[in-house]
């Protein structure tokens, strides 16, 4: 079988760390001296910067980095009408970081396009650099604006019932992605904390402690997930990532993807999972068994979050162990990173030369296994 088309047998998650340049543009707005439209073009300087990177350290799949955004997900959901973010100082818990939280306080709307000013100026800089590559745009999964809070973060007055949220959550999504398409974007990552989360047992507990009943929860995010991606035409490729936590090199949850293996590859209408499996967290393959034979896994390997380089006879030999759960083995298969090198714009706890050389490597395995075309 091929590979969807956007999906490459060496891939990424999305971000790499932020340049010195971003951080401090950044930090000189939050402190009124400077504009936004300067921190946009010191962001279009650094994002044409690391696109060339990408491609040069060869990679196929390029991202702005993440560069516009100090969170993976609120820089995002804050474009929607009836959202706001609360509580703007993050909580550090033992193994990561709990971000300022959403609160949906009136009927949710898609006012504008969010991404497609992003897609046209990265799609452009990846012309410039002649390289045959796919565009990817990375955006958080609707599920993110239910799961932390729940029924009570969302407005009682706005939405007594909660179907209509949900209806109108995925309407917001679809009009997204509309006008990625409209633009000429064909690949769209949505980035989903909490269907890994609900592989964590603490999780699932302070998930049944909000009233949730966790027998129908994944299936529910599944239909959300679906019903957002419904109208997108079929050229259209959509991969979801699932996160265990990010942040300065630390992880929030952990737990094998049994729970929610079923939903996850039987009933979400997605073309590529990219799963986290750097270390014992993430459980065995077994759950891979239910992969249908149409759909491909970007095995997340190695890991974004050490500064030293992976053991690369290890990662083969985990790869070729994974492949025999696979049912159609080893051509299901790609690899990357468990997440990004940066979720938030601090980063994990490693240079940018150590973040290049992790790519390389990647890289140099995904040859020797596949051959030179990572996208066959």
């Amino acid at each position: 079988m091929g590979l969807p088309k956007g999906v490459y047998r060496a891939d990424h998650v999305g971000s790499f760390l932020r340049p010195k340049a971003v951080l401090e543009a950044r930090e000189a707005v939050a402190q009124n001296q400077s504009t936004i439209e300067e921190l946009r073009k010191v962001e279009d300087k650094c994002v044409a910067d690391v696109a060339s990177k990408e491609i040069a350290n060869g990679l196929r799949s390029i991202t702005d980095g993440e560069y516009r955004r100090a969170y993976f997900h609120l820089d995002f959901l804050q474009h929607l009408s009836g959202i706001e973010i609360r509580g703007q100082t993050g909580l550090i818990r033992p193994h990561g970081f709990s971000p300022p939280v959403l609160a949906v306080t009136g009927k949710l709307g898609h006012p504008k396009s969010i991404q497609v000013d992003d897609f046209h100026f990265l799609e452009r800089t990846i012309k410039e650099n002649g390289g045959a590559a796919t565009t990817k745009v990375c955006i958080p999964s609707p599920t993110m604006v239910h799961f932390r809070g729940g029924r009570a973060s969302i407005d009682i007055e706005a939405y007594p019932d909660l179907d209509p949220f949900f209806e109108d959550l995925a309407r917001v999504y679809q009009e997204e992605l509309d006008s990625l398409y409209q633009a000429g974007c064909r690949f769209v990552q949505l980035d989903d904390t909490n269907l890994a989360y609900l592989c964590d047992p603490d999780m699932r507990k302070a998930a049944e402690e909000r009233n949730e009943d966790l027998s129908t929860l994944p299936r529910k995010y599944a239909e959300l997930i679906n019903a957002a991606i419904s109208k997108r035409p079929s050229d259209m490729k959509i991969g979801i990532h699932l996160c265990r936590g990010n942040y300065r090199s630390k992880w929030f949850a952990s737990g094998g993807y049994e729970p929610v293996a079923e939903v996850l590859f039987k009933e979400l209408n997605v073309d590529a999972y990219f799963l986290e499996y750097d270390d014992a967290r993430s459980g065995d393959f077994k759950p891979l068994r239910f992969l249908p034979d149409h759909k491909v896994v970007v095995l997340g390997l190695m890991s974004s979050k050490k500064n030293t380089l992976d053991d690369k006879a290890e990662i083969v030999e985990r790869l070729k162990q994974a492949a025999e759960v696979c049912p159609k083995g080893l051509d299901q298969l790609c690899l990357s990173h468990q997440c990004g090198f940066s979720s938030t714009m601090e980063g994990n706890e490693l240079t940018e030369e150590e973040q290049w050389a992790k790519v390389r490597l990647e890289v140099e395995i995904a040859k020797e296994l596949w051959g030179e075309d990572l996208s066959k």
